[in-house]
């Protein structure tokens, strides 16, 4: 059983963050561990509340994982401030060898700021460079090129952009506004285009979150780039079309992470 850690913040509702990465690893058949960076107060409506974790507390955390269950793939999430982005990212560059998904969350479904301005150079700067692959979306990847996206051809130049900080590849995820939720990889010599249908649904609260766990875990398991992308994505869209009418809480609503287990899940 492979072994993937998410390092991320806590949604006490449950459908995002730590909580949606650890759904994901296990229902993908991995055994999920975790770094809780920061604490909020959310439901599906909005953040209410954000306490960081104290930096000594997220290095011990990293420490406590790897001298135990050093894991096969790793992924981050929500790192707030520049010394929770610096402290990761040495913690990283000491302990190389698994793949590292970098999430870069910095507002949530509901619009709640998750990410201090000066934590984007300290991304920049140093996360960056250790990743596997990055997974912005539109807002996410505007931010850190610095460039306006609004065509494929945009995304492609952002793209190329992020690759000079030092990832692997870059996935930009553009359904926050390209039509039919279309995603473009980078790997620094070909781009991989990935066009879904888009899905009508207001219960997308934690997607960006599963899908870079789920990547993780393909990673993890040894799939090539383009391959892990596309399994990732055909277990997120089947989350979302499982969980597009489900009714829970009053705004953006989660998805269903077991969704392929059938008419057995919950069944002992």
């Amino acid at each position: 059983m492979k072994k993937l850690l998410t390092i991320a913040g806590s949604d006490s509702s449950g459908g995002a963050g730590i909580q949606a990465d650890l759904k994901t690893f296990s229902a993908l058949g991995t055994y999920g561990m975790s770094c809780i960076c920061a604490l909020t107060a959310q439901n599906t409506k909005e953040v209410t509340m954000v306490v960081n974790t104290p930096v000594d507390m997220v290095l011990a955390q990293l420490e406590a994982v790897y001298d135990d269950i050093p894991p096969d793939g790793v992924k981050t999430g929500m790192l707030s401030t520049p010394d929770i982005v610096k402290v990761v990212a040495d913690f990283i560059k000491s302990h190389k060898g698994p793949p590292l998904v970098v999430d870069p969350v910095m507002v949530a479904t509901s619009g709640a700021v998750l990410l201090e301005k000066e934590a984007i150079e300290t991304y920049k700067n140093s996360l960056i460079a250790e990743a596997t692959l990055i997974t912005p979306n539109i807002p996410e990847a505007e931010i850190l090129s610095g460039m306006e996206i609004k065509t494929k051809k945009d995304m492609e130049e952002a793209a190329k952009k992020l690759m000079d900080y030092g990832p692997a590849a870059v996935l930009i995820k553009g359904g926050h506004r390209i039509e039919d939720a279309l995603d473009i990889l980078y790997d620094g010599e070909k781009f991989h285009q990935f066009q879904g249908k888009r899905i009508e649904t207001e219960n997308t609260h934690g997607t960006g979150c599963t899908l870079s766990s789920a990547l993780a875990v393909m990673l993890a398991e040894g799939l090539s780039m383009k391959k892990a992308v596309e399994e990732a994505k055909k277990y997120v869209s089947g989350a979302i079309k499982k969980g597009k009418d489900k009714k829970i809480g009053h705004g953006h609503g989660p998805v269903h992470h077991f969704w392929f287990y059938g008419k057995n899940w919950g069944k002992l």
